[in-house]
């Protein structure tokens, strides 16, 4: 199986920015309503429903620190969706390193 393609802080800030990002958080609801980032679309791994992906738009999956995000993206290509082939490595852990803005 395929590896996710990484995206950086700079080059995700920007497709966010511009529209042709959309970023989906993979962590689950206590995770999310904790914090997560502005604009992200929520589908928690436990119930992951590659239905709910976006597309049209460079979908890029999330957790807290890459490793969830990577199983997101093999059950995004188990179920046909290749167009879902991004992940941001550090996570939500490494979005808040960062200090980057979050939201509640």
């Amino acid at each position: 199986m395929n590896s996710p393609k990484e995206i950086s802080l700079q080059d995700l800030k920007a497709g966010v920015a511009d529209g042709s990002v959309v970023v989906v958080d993979v962590r689950e609801a206590i995770e999310w309503d904790a914090g997560h980032m502005p604009h992200a679309l929520f589908n928690p791994l436990s119930a992951f429903d590659t239905k709910l992906l976006p597309s049209g738009v460079r979908v890029v999956l999330s957790c807290r620190s890459g490793s969830r995000s990577k199983s997101a993206f093999a059950m995004a290509q188990a179920a046909g969706r290749t167009d879902v082939d991004t992940h941001f490595a550090p996570g939500f852990n490494g979005w808040v390193a960062a200090g980057e803005p979050v939201e509640r």
